[in-house]
């Protein structure tokens, strides 16, 4: 066994041999792939093995979509079959709503080149007699995926490799990981077989590794251990059956017919496809457990847990409704495994938090689907510095050290339950909440606030009636224009008339200080550094010269810095922002103090053009009439002022577009600061407001937003932020940025579209049918009275007046290209005096 290498993969399941062959493949010449058992011996040998392209998620989408095409081409490269039959996915549906969810993920596939086919219920019957479709709306049909067998392709990837150079060891176990400042070492044991179990043997070695990749699966909580991090990826039961044959369906095949797709009845949460001339069924139902929170028992090798038929028996009474042929066909084998998830469902993918040259590959509840293209993907990561998507989404440090293992487990529960439930774009699951509340919590929920959970904090998204049930938000939910819909139109009206509060104690907050953190920052961001009292919105770059995050940057002293990004990255930017400051120094810069302070301010955002008088009412000065006006306070600045008792860190900045600022208050004065404001506004019409209403009102001011418009995949010149680039200073990924050219162009279109719906952000642009780009927000303009989006599209095609089209519930509506910041493009309002 050699022990120095380049790459070091751990685990030899589909998801690490895919990392490993992708890295041969993009030409690390030294690579080796370590697995404790047998190739194949974890999750991978008891999956299902489907390929479902069907997923909401952007990054995810071309996850899968590359994986069900490179599955396609590995005979040929391995002389291995990989076992894929490509038999199709139907996904169908029983009300309206689902149809409604399978249009909203057509926009996404469409955007991502993803074919897909509609079927009515009577198209269905005529192709596949067997199916019983009365009770159906219809189906969404996905002819170029279908199943894997997973032992077989992950025998064919590991071949592959192999060809290309890696090296493969067996029955090594990772007993350590010491990071000597610039390789690892890894400690290993050599296992041995011993009365059906593995154990450890007195053989040990030390290999030296420039990269890491974990792959562990199951012993993701053991792995995570031997690091010193958080790895919220714990297994939960998965169960499947397979039946005796079927005579009926027997009888199919023996007359000439095909094979049928892969069956998914989302509304009776389960999967069904042929196996043999039988069935196997796979439900999501609820209850299922989640096991090994902390370790995987020796003993468990390649087994099994005990099945729970009463478990699932609902969902297997559904698959005889469905395919009545079923009813007295015998069971013949059942599988209860442990599948690896995450809170959110979505696989851990990229650098692990406070690390160097470690990375994760964890958390893959649809593991074979997902392993071509996270192989792929992370391959470019680690070889070019970026892959050619936004991986954001699957940052391992999305989530922050906050996450507990009991959090893990029960959210992970919760996700394997809803893996069928409907996915409206305006859900917010309930397990685990509410867990982190700012004080103002209690007062926002008397009075008909209803959250959404961002980084673990509860955030208002929208204010219902104030005696709202237990139940409203989840019942207001919907793929056009729920029941909140109407509540944030009048929360976005009276920011544009009146005024609103909106919480953003969520907002990621770090202070910056030191002798070398003014010469650190200006060469980090992308904007000149601001004057003291004096605040910028700038961007920190990755190396391939994409947006890495945003920040609002407000200089307190000549070398003391208050940096505010997205709440919901609040560790993703800290872990950048601190190994950065790392490298700073080592090259020689001067020291720098970084503090993550997000807890310790609250955040309030006061806007529209009565929050100045209603700030009046409070504000202690010696010149109450002019501390807030443009001479003392102007336009993007910052003072320290008092409201009541309240010493108020002001921000005069208002991502709504309108007249207002950003109050940072001491986090325990929260609830006086609030009661002390409601008060004050009363008498000028202010209204609480939340998230969704101001998402509505940035985009009337094409403000863009990190995760939507901003990312790893797009640089701030494509963005169209060419104003806060300075192009006359050295920063990081300026060269490449320069270098990428506009390959796209971010553009702020108003649509014309349904009269009950609205743009989510994930549809498709087209012009005369072709796709020219997509969007990347959505919602209602207040302003305008009519769908607003914000998108990518052809440089060439960005002129104002630019008429395309967008695809919303499979028609074509009109969208026309218009200027940056259609409400008040002059920023009059902002500026305002008074």
């Amino acid at each position: 066994m050699k022990t120095h290498v380049k790459a070091l993969v751990v685990g030899g399941g589909a998801v690490g041999t895919s990392i490993a062959y992708h890295l041969a493949r993009a030409g690390w010449q030294d690579v080796m792939l370590l697995e404790r058992d047998e190739l194949t011996s974890g999750s991978t040998w008891h999956a299902a093995g489907l390929l479902p392209l069907f997923n909401m998620g952007y990054a995810t989408s071309h996850i899968h979509d590359y994986s069900v095409k490179f599955y396609k081409t590995l005979e040929e490269e391995t002389g291995l079959n990989a076992g894929f039959s490509v038999v199709g996915n139907l996904r169908m549906a029983q009300t309206q709503d689902r149809m409604d969810e399978y249009m909203l993920y057509a926009a996404t596939a469409e955007s991502v080149g993803i074919p897909v086919e509609w079927m009515t219920p009577a198209e269905i019957k005529a192709r596949w007699p067997l199916v019983r479709t009365e009770d159906l709306k219809g189906a969404i049909y996905h002819p170029t995926d279908g199943y894997i067998n997973p032992a077989d392709v992950t025998m064919a990837m590991a071949k592959g490799a192999r060809q290309r150079g890696v090296l493969i060891e067996r029955k090594w176990q990772v007993d350590g990981y010491h990071w000597t400042g610039s390789e690892w070492q890894v400690s290993v044991t050599k296992m041995v077989e011993q009365g059906g179990n593995l154990v450890p043997s007195e053989e040990t070695a030390i290999i030296t590794a420039e990269h890491v990749v974990t792959a562990t699966g199951n012993h993701a909580q053991r792995t995570a251990r031997l690091l010193g991090i958080k790895i919220p990826a714990i297994p939960v039961e998965h169960q499947y059956i397979v039946t005796e044959p079927d005579p009926a369906l027997v009888d199919w095949r023996k007359a000439g017919n095909p094979e049928h797709p892969v069956l998914r009845d989302a509304d009776a949460k389960w999967y069904v496809r042929e196996e043999r001339g039988g069935w196997i069924l796979g439900p999501y139902e609820r209850n299922a457990p989640a096991r090994f929170l902390y370790d995987v028992p020796e003993s468990f090798r390649a087994d099994l847990f005990p099945l729970d038929l009463e478990r699932i028996e609902e969902e297997y009474m559904s698959m005889i409704h469905r395919i009545p042929t079923s009813e007295t066909v015998g069971l013949k084998d059942d599988y209860n495994g442990p599948i690896c998830y995450t809170p959110d469902g979505n696989p851990l993918v990229g650098p692990a938090p406070g690390l160097r040259n470690m990375w994760l590959a964890e958390g893959f509840s649809f593991g074979i689907t997902a392993a071509g293209g996270t192989g792929y993907y992370l391959a470019q990561m680690m070889v070019e510095g970026e892959a050619e998507i936004d991986m954001a989404s699957l940052d391992p440090k999305r989530y922050g050290p906050w996450v507990t293992t009991e959090y893990a487990a029960r959210k992970n529960e919760e996700c394997y339950e809803h893996v069928f439930i409907l996915h409206h774009p305006d859900e917010e699951r309930e397990a685990c909440r509410p867990l982190r509340t700012a004080p103002a919590y209690d007062r926002q929920r008397a009075i008909g606030a209803q959250f959404g959970c961002v980084n673990g904090w509860e955030r208002p998204n929208f204010y219902g009636p104030k005696d709202a049930p237990t139940g409203f938000d989840h019942d207001t939910r919907s793929f056009r224009r729920g029941g909140w819909w109407e509540h944030a139109r009048a929360e976005a009206e009276a920011i544009r008339n009146a005024a609103g509060l909106i919480d953003a104690t969520a907002f990621a907050k770090h202070l910056v200080r030191g002798p070398g953190a003014t010469e650190f920052l200006d060469r980090f961001t992308t904007n000149k550094l601001p004057k003291v009292g004096r605040i910028n919105l700038t961007y920190a770059l990755t190396g391939a010269g994409t947006v890495r995050t945003e920040y609002t940057i407000v200089r307190l002293a000549e070398n003391e810095y208050y940096l505010v990004s997205a709440g919901a990255w609040a560790a993703y930017d800290g872990d950048h922002l601190l190994k950065s400051a790392e490298d700073f120094m080592a090259a020689g810069g001067g020291y720098i103090d970084i503090h993550d302070v997000t807890t310790q301010w609250g955040v309030f955002a006061i806007a529209g053009p009565k929050s100045r008088d209603v700030l009046k009412e409070l504000v202690k000065d010696a010149d109450p009439d002019t501390v807030l006006g443009n001479k003392r306070f102007p336009w993007l600045s910052m003072r320290n002022i008092e409201l009541g008792m309240c010493p108020v860190r002001a921000i005069r900045v208002a991502y709504t577009g309108e007249l207002g600022w950003e109050l940072h208050h001491p986090i325990e004065m929260q609830t006086y600061l609030w009661d002390q404001l409601m008060r004050a506004g009363e008498q000028h019409g202010l209204k609480p407001v939340g998230a969704r209403a101001q998402n509505w009102l940035r985009q009337e001011k094409s403000y863009r937003a990190f995760g939507t418009e901003l990312g790893r995949d797009a640089t701030p010149l494509e963005a169209g932020l060419d104003r806060f680039v300075d192009l006359d200073k050295d920063f990081t990924g300026k060269d490449r940025m320069q270098a990428t050219g506009l390959r796209a162009a971010c553009v702020t279109l108003l649509i014309d579209g349904p009269a009950d719906a609205d743009p989510w952000g994930r549809e498709a642009l087209l012009l005369n049918g072709e796709k020219i780009g997509r969007l990347t927000s959505g919602g209602y303009s207040v302003a305008f009275g009519k769908q607003i989006g914000m998108g990518y599209v052809r440089p060439d095609l960005t002129a104002v007046g630019t008429r395309l089209k967008v695809r919303m519930f499979r028609e074509l509506w009109d969208a026309v290209v218009v200027e940056d910041s259609p409400h008040d493009p002059t920023n009059a309002r902002i500026r305002q005096d008074g």
